[in-house]
């Protein structure tokens, strides 16, 4: 029969956030894949834990190779237990490869729960968690941070994006340039750890501060975009420069009559309106 994978979360600083499982499956699994294999051994020792399987390295620069050889021990009825530096396994950490492999093959995959930078800087933030939307870390190049960021313009979910403290200040910078610089946002830094710190404000200001103070491990959130509550009146311009554009009145006004909520008829007959009001061109 076929072993089993268990994606296992580990604590984000504090060695006591373990899950009282998480010593169980450390010290029971065949194999222990780690992204730091001495970071694992020196949380084993925290926990008391002494692991009986092979402890290896899987991380970002081995994932590719060493997946085909842990997906062979799994159908070979190994218990195989993967653990990253902090928090849970493939978010924004090695391990998506090795689920979908195991997926591909029908090996189950489990999960210890526990710690989350994610959810933990959510919590705190102060910004509305009903809805929410994890987007990891940004691009490195400016170009290409611009343009992620131009695309979460609109995004009316909180953000939440993790962040290297030598960068924190520029990517700060890029979101109010983006979100505008009153952009509500919170900046937490080394969380459950000794000096952890929950800064919030504006972008804007946020950025003015990461120059001097960003130092740890770091998870930024963002609130979303405001609600707009759309018009016929603010709609129309828009009708009407596509429509100038080439594109057919009919077509354009039932897009945006689904994306606003307006009446799909309403806006057709403003535009129209609209359109016959315009002056015409002198010959």
């Amino acid at each position: 029969m076929a072993g089993l994978l268990v994606l296992a979360a580990t604590p984000i600083g504090d060695p006591a956030d373990a899950a009282p499982r998480l010593g169980r499956e450390l010290a029971g699994a065949d194999v222990v894949a780690a992204e730091d294999t001495r970071r694992t051994r020196r949380l084993c020792d925290s926990l008391g834990v002494t692991t009986r399987g092979e402890v290896l390295s899987y991380h970002e620069h081995n994932e590719a190779s060493r997946t085909p050889d842990l997906v062979e021990r799994l159908r070979g009825g190994a218990r195989v237990v993967l653990v990253t530096d902090a928090g849970m396994p493939s978010v924004s950490d090695p391990g998506y490869r090795l689920v979908a492999a195991c997926v591909e093959a029908d090996i189950a995959v489990t999960c210890v729960p526990g710690p989350s930078a994610v959810l933990m800087a959510l919590a705190v933030s102060g910004l509305p968690v009903d809805r929410f939307c994890f987007e990891g870390f940004l691009p490195r190049k400016a170009g290409e941070r611009s343009r992620v960021l131009g695309d979460l313009r609109t995004e009316r979910r909180t953000m939440v994006f993790f962040e290297a403290p030598h960068r924190l200040a520029e990517s700060l910078a890029a979101m109010a340039t983006a979100f505008g610089d009153e952009r509500r946002a919170a900046v937490c830094r080394e969380l459950t750890k000794t000096y952890e710190e929950v800064r919030r404000g504006p972008l804007a200001e946020l950025a003015e501060w990461a120059v001097e103070a960003a130092r740890g491990e770091i998870t930024v959130v963002v609130a979303g975009a405001p609600r707009v509550i759309a018009t016929i009146e603010g709609v129309v311009p828009d009708v009407l420069e596509r429509v100038a554009a080439g594109e057919r009145m009919k077509d354009v006004c039932a897009e945006l009559a689904q994306e606003t909520g307006l009446s799909k008829k309403a806006l057709y007959d403003a535009s129209l309106a609209a359109r016959r009001a315009l002056p015409k061109p002198v010959e």
